[in-house]
């Protein structure tokens, strides 16, 4: 089982071009106001980025570069380092990402393209991918792993010359950049204990996880988890904890949960049914705990 894909589509994490940015000579523009997260695609020349933040730092990027910023923070990007005073209307700028537009800004020809795609998410899934990344994640061009440099080409080919179809290709291509840079950036990264992504680096926790997802409706304990899993109970308990910053009974009704309200969403299911299918023969045992993590009953929350 691929516990990140499965991850990945239960929380809805899909992608949507943003705009094109298309710059020459000295130039800058304003990312601001962003409630989705924020990647950037640097398909041709270089800039410069920088956060709105007390440290000032500015990240130098370079063509094939891809810089994803999850939590959608206020940047500047821009020719040189320090330029502060936005070129670009800032209002302008706002509409354009909204409607995927191309912004062309300093001189032209244009020497840099930048694409710019906003990555959303069913926030009412507790189980994310997105939340656990650091504020800002950068991987050079050639830093990818095989496969990664072909998908930022593809990318700025279908943008530089549009076909038939090209949204939809577009579309398909930034969502399979993701998880291209999730590849690339965890080898990089030493440490995710305490978040959901520690348990791609404890296999004994990796495996338990298995289990949970490909039977959530299965009467797990931790004493049967481990027993699955040849292990003792404590040293099950331990690891998990550890890892994930979770207990295998909490992560288990968090799963157990989040699947039930996607479900409860996107079908109409009876009640008794989504219960059944994540381990709940009473209903009413059930809407204890769907009120438990989601402060509403099911059909209350089905109805919003």
């Amino acid at each position: 089982m691929d516990l990140v894909a499965d991850v990945l589509e239960i929380s809805g994490v899909r992608g949507t071009i943003g705009a094109c940015v298309e710059a020459g000579g000295s130039w800058s523009v304003p990312v601001a106001g962003c409630t989705t997260a924020v990647l950037h695609v640097v398909t041709a020349g270089s800039a410069w980025l920088g956060l709105d933040d007390s440290s000032r730092q500015w990240l130098e990027l370079a063509a094939g570069d891809v810089v994803l910023m999850p939590g959608g923070p206020s940047h500047v990007l821009g020719s040189e380092p320090g330029t502060r005073t936005p070129v670009a209307d800032p209002a302008v700028v706002a509409l354009a990402f909204e409607a995927g537009e191309v912004i062309r800004l300093g001189a032209q020809p244009a020497r840099t393209r930048i694409l710019t795609i906003r990555y959303d998410c069913d926030h009412t899934v507790h189980t994310q991918i997105l939340g656990t990344l650091p504020e800002l994640v950068h991987i050079r061009g050639d830093q990818g792993e095989a496969g990664f440099d072909d998908t930022v080409r593809m990318l700025g080919r279908e943008l530089s010359h549009p076909r038939l179809a090209g949204r939809a290709v577009l579309n398909s291509l930034v969502d399979v950049l993701l998880v291209q840079l999730v590849r690339a950036w965890l080898p990089t990264r030493s440490e995710h204990r305490g978040t959901w992504l520690g348990v791609l680096g404890d296999p004994l926790v990796h495996s338990a996880m298995e289990h949970l997802h490909a039977e959530p409706a299965r009467q797990w304990t931790t004493t049967t988890l481990a027993s699955a899993l040849d292990v003792s109970r404590a040293t099950l308990s331990r690891r998990f904890s550890a890892t994930t910053g979770q207990s295998p009974a909490a992560y288990l009704t968090q799963w157990r949960m989040d699947l039930a309200a996607v479900r409860l969403r996107k079908t109409r299911d009876p009640v008794e049914s989504v219960a059944a299918a994540v381990g709940y023969q009473s209903v009413p045992a059930f809407s204890r705990a769907f009120v438990r993590s989601r402060g509403v009953t099911p059909g209350r929350y089905r109805l919003h």
